[in-house]
């Protein structure tokens, strides 16, 4: 066994699939906290279908994608942020027509320069394989700038997470924070698109937190704990994606479900016993 994890190691682009990985795994699951409890975790889905957008126009264009994709990601994630706080049009409603919006723009441009080609579909559903030296460079810088504003801005999130309202009246700027979390997130959608793809990254950013929330109740165990999991999660996903050769993306969802239906239990059986108890 031990050899068989070994000569998976030794192949550059599985090195590459676990350092990057990690990072956006830790990055989603630290982020997915604050926008699970805001009730805004489909934003994930909806950036990555911009991420979409751009990633096709960068092919299209034959440019770097990352450099192309995270300023468009972004912009788009503090319009979202400014439409959804601002008009009548909120939350899902705001994600829907974005979404939509970038992802018929991706299309479009396939249609009328490149075609499906492997590119295209390794943005839709992911490619350990697609990720080169280069981009792993960047994604490991972003990652380790997120994680370091993350923990640098920890208290401030939590604040704008916990109770927004009291957040306000205790001079904390609430909109700026609330940016934070909003670019944080869409640079590592970004981040995370190559590997899980456009269809399945949010699940790095709902399924952590949903899973810790089963057994946790603070604030900062879930979040602890939500790092853990998606870390863990990630790992034995890629291996059994290169076991088995199963789509990556599709793998780590995978156990990450079977996780949550483990903490459910758990969490079901701790509440049957405290209720006993009483």
């Amino acid at each position: 066994m031990i050899e068989t994890i070994l000569e998976m190691l030794s192949y550059p682009f599985m090195v590459r699939a676990f350092v990057v990985g990690i990072l956006v795994s830790l990055c989603s699951a630290l982020l997915g906290v604050s926008l699970v409890l805001k009730r805004y975790s489909m934003i994930g889905d909806g950036l990555s279908h911009v991420g979409f957008g751009a990633l096709s126009v960068a092919a299209a264009l034959n440019a770097a994608p990352l450099t192309v994709a995270i300023p468009v990601v972004v912009v788009a994630a503090v319009l979202l942020l400014r439409v959804s706080g601002s008009s009548r049009l909120k939350g899902d409603a705001a994600i829907a027509l974005i979404s939509t919006s970038a992802l018929a723009v991706g299309i479009m441009v396939i249609s009328m320069t490149t075609g499906m080609n492997t590119d295209v579909y390794n943005y839709m559903f992911g490619s350990i394989l697609a990720m080169s030296r280069q981009d792993v460079e960047m994604s490991v810088l972003l990652s380790a700038a997120v994680l370091v504003l993350y923990v640098f801005f920890y208290t401030k999130i939590f604040a704008v997470t916990f109770d927004e309202t009291f957040a306000r009246a205790t001079g904390v700027r609430a909109n700026l924070y609330n940016t934070l979390i909003a670019v944080l997130t869409a640079v590592t959608i970004v981040l995370g698109m190559r590997m899980m793809g456009t269809l399945l990254i949010s699940s790095l950013i709902i399924f952590p937190a949903l899973t810790s929330m089963r057994v946790c109740r603070t604030f900062r165990s879930v979040t602890v704990s939500s790092a853990i999991i998606s870390v863990i999660c990630f790992c034995i996903g890629i291996t059994v994606s290169y076991f088995f050769a199963t789509p990556a993306g599709a793998s780590v969802v995978i156990v990450n479900l079977l996780m949550l239906g483990v903490f459910a239990a758990a969490g079901a059986l701790r509440s049957q016993k405290f209720s006993h108890r009483l």
